[in-house]
């Protein structure tokens, strides 16, 4: 890397957390403006940090990810005016999941020698998908007719996304491994609470960890992708 790209590297990676601690006070302290003028500028941020700070061939499946994710973020704010919204905002963030899915098997060894084996993944899966199963089913009696297939392809997308994360152990070095894969179950959390918030009852502060699972959750991921040629 040379000098000009590491100082555009660092000055977006500022920029970025500058933007995100913004939205984390404007949510705290309830000052809409704040939050709702720094909400779409998270993903675009993060997604010049990474053209920035990589060197080509650029992963493509992720810079789509981050993008279906950016839009997902503009169409759940307008989930206040219309209803709809919330629809093509999971629809977005669905595709972005996808994409996701595809980048963590992009961003892993050819060789399994060291990977796990058929009986690991499955016990290190378990947690994950009782996690996702069991909010499931908590949510599905209180979905309306039209919500509740779309929510189980999500849930399901989700899941997969976590587990793949899970999967490329061996096959990728600690670190790189590590931050996606905290990033992965980040974003869970942050989609969970999101729900549970949405369709179970108002949780206190849950603006503030929905935003701020969110924002860790996307960089952890950028940043262990980043990783994974060390």
């Amino acid at each position: 890397m040379n000098p000009m790209q590491r100082n555009s590297k660092n000055f977006l990676f500022l920029l970025f957390v500058t933007n995100a601690v913004v939205n984390l006070f404007g949510n705290t302290a309830g000052i809409s403006i704040l939050s709702d003028v720094t909400k779409p500028l998270i993903v675009p941020l993060l997604l010049g940090y990474y053209v920035a700070g990589s060197d080509y061939p650029r992963s493509k499946p992720l810079m789509i990810a981050l993008i279906t994710c950016w839009l997902g973020d503009v169409a759940l704010m307008f989930v206040g005016l219309k209803a709809s919204w919330f629809m093509t905002g999971l629809v977005l963030f669905l595709a972005g999941h996808v994409f996701y899915i595809i980048t963590y098997r992009q961003h892993r060894s050819e060789s399994d020698e060291h990977a796990l084996l058929t009986v690991q993944k499955v016990r290190f899966s378990l947690p994950v998908v009782l996690a996702g199963t069991g909010l499931l089913v908590v949510l599905f009696p209180v979905l309306s007719g039209g919500l509740k297939f779309p929510v189980v392809i999500y849930a399901t997308a989700i899941i997969v996304m976590v587990m793949t994360a899970i999967f490329r152990f061996g096959r990728t070095n600690n670190r790189s491994y590590w931050l996606v894969l905290t990033g992965a179950v980040l974003f869970m959390v942050s989609d969970s609470i999101l729900a549970i918030n949405r369709f179970l009852g108002a949780i206190e502060m849950g603006g503030v960890l929905i935003m701020l699972t969110y924002i860790a959750a996307q960089y952890l991921i950028v940043e262990g992708l980043r990783r994974h040629e060390e």
